[in-house]
């Protein structure tokens, strides 16, 4: 219940934080949306800033999740084309677009965001991890843009045109052509 009561309430702030600013919204108003308490609310989260650490901590974990998988094993074209299947399913989280969107819409309040600074580094860490240090430059962009690229398809879907299964079965076609060149 207690879970619940929390991915409610990061899912009614990223909802306000989105459509209103970070900056412009309030617990209050995240509580009256959730018609609860302020009290409540505080029992959860205690500031703005402790939501979107939680939404940062559940993104580092899953990125660290990977890592500890892909340090596990060789680094081969199969490994690395499996990491590119397994970032792409985590993705397809519907919490993940909703961040996404958050996070670029707020850029300038989330900028020193200690926890966001996290989730970045580790990502880097996760791109370098790819790739072997004698490789070229051009191969470690390569496979760096490979999981941006799954990234990018996520903004495909304004085509209204497109299911979101044609996008990801795209995204992850290009990254795979991208992770071993």
């Amino acid at each position: 219940m207690r879970e619940d009561t929390r991915s409610r309430i990061q899912e009614i702030a990223l909802k306000l934080f989105t459509e209103q600013g970070y900056e412009a919204t309030s617990l209050r108003e995240i509580a009256e949306e959730l018609g609860v308490t302020k009290a409540a609310l505080y029992y959860h989260f205690k500031t703005k800033e402790d939501i979107v650490a939680s939404l940062a901590d559940m993104r580092v974990a899953d990125i660290e999740e990977l890592q500890t998988w892909f340090r596990s094993l060789p680094k081969t074209p199969e490994t690395r084309r499996e990491l590119v299947l397994r970032y792409a399913a985590k993705l397809t989280n519907p919490r993940y677009l909703e961040v996404a969107r958050f996070m670029e819409r707020n850029q300038t309040a989330m900028r020193d965001h200690p926890k966001i600074h996290r989730m970045r580094e580790v990502m880097l860490e996760l791109t370098d991890e790819l790739n072997d240090p004698g490789d070229p430059l051009a191969v470690r962009i390569s496979r760096s843009m490979a999981l941006f690229t799954l990234h990018a398809g996520k903004w495909m879907s304004q085509d209204k045109k497109l299911t979101d299964e044609e996008i990801n079965e795209a995204a992850i076609e290009v990254a795979l052509r991208l992770m071993e060149p």
